[in-house]
C-alpha cells in the first residue's frame, strides 16, 4: 500500500468525518486544503439524489448559470450561416460555421468544450450524433444551445453556464469554481448550483429528494455538507 503524503494526511485531519459542515465552514476547509498546490485546483459538488435515472420521470438534467463564474476559459462552437454566423462571432465564439465546421468535427478536430446551434442548423448537427453525443456536446433545445439567439447563448456559455446531469447511481457532479477564488463568491456560486438541482426535481423523484451533497476540491478530501444551510 501506498504511503500517504504528508498534504494528505494533513488535509485528512481538517475534516471530521462524523460531522456535517456549513456551506462557508465547508469553503474555508476545501481553500485551506488546497494551499500549496502547484495547480488552481477545482471546487467540485457531488449531490446524491433519491432518483433512479433509468426511468424517464426521474431524470435530471439541466443548465444553471454560476453568478461568480467557473473559472474556466470555454471554448464555443456555434453552427450557423450567414447573419447567425456573425453575430455569433461577435460575441465571441471561438469556431463558427456549417458544413465547413461539420467536417472538421468529422475528422475528430473538436477543441471545444460547448456547442451551440441555430434552429436550421439541427438536420446538418443532428447527423453528428454519434460524435457529439458521447462527449455531452450535441446541441439541445431544453439546455438553450439550440436557439436563434446565439449571442446570448455565447455570452452565457462563455460566462460561467454549467450544464449538469444526473449519472446511472444518481448522483450530480459539477464545478463550482476554483480554489483560488473568494470565499463568499464559491459560496454564491455552490448555493447557486444546488439551487438548480432543487429546481429540475423530476416528477418521479420520491422520498428524500436530495440525499447527501459532498464538496472537494481536485485533490483534497470530501467535506459533507449540512443541507440545512444550503437555502
Amino acid at each position: 500500500m501506498a504511503k500517504l503524503t504528508k498534504k494528505i494526511k494533513s488535509n485528512r485531519e481538517l475534516v471530521d468525518r462524523t460531522k456535517t459542515y456549513t456551506v462557508e465552514d465547508a469553503v474555508t476547509i476545501v481553500k485551506d486544503a488546497a494551499k500549496g498546490r502547484k495547480f488552481d485546483e477545482t471546487v467540485e459538488l457531488a449531490i446524491n439524489l433519491s432518483v433512479d435515472p433509468r426511468h424517464a420521470d426521474q431524470n435530471v438534467r439541466g443548465m444553471v448559470e454560476l453568478p461568480n463564474g467557473t473559472g474556466k476559459t470555454v471554448r464555443v462552437a456555434v453552427f450557423a450561416k450567414d447573419a447567425k454566423a456573425e453575430e455569433a462571432k461577435a460575441a465571441g465564439a471561438d469556431l463558427v460555421g456549417a458544413d465547413d465546421l461539420a467536417e472538421k468535427i468529422q475528422a475528430g478536430e473538436m477543441n471545444f468544450d460547448r456547442c451551440i446551434a441555430t434552429p436550421d442548423m439541427m438536420p446538418l448537427v443532428g447527423r453528428l450524433g454519434k460524435v457529439l453525443g458521447p462527449r455531452g456536446l450535441m446541441p439541445n433545445p431544453k439546455l438553450g444551445t439550440v436557439t436563434p439567439d446565439v449571442t446570448s447563448a455565447v455570452k452565457s456559455a462563455k460566462s460561467g453556464a454549467v450544464e449538469f446531469r444526473v449519472e446511472k447511481a444518481g448522483i450530480v457532479h459539477g464545478g463550482v469554481g476554483k480554489a483560488s477564488f473568494d470565499e463568499a463568491k464559491l459560496a454564491e456560486n455552490i448555493r447557486a448550483f444546488i439551487g438548480a438541482i432543487v429546481k429540475a426535481k423530476p416528477s418521479g423523484a420520491k422520498g428524500t429528494y436530495m440525499k447527501k451533497i459532498t464538496l472537494s476540491s481536485t485533490m483534497g478530501p470530501g467535506i459533507h455538507l449540512d443541507l440545512s444551510s444550503i437555502a
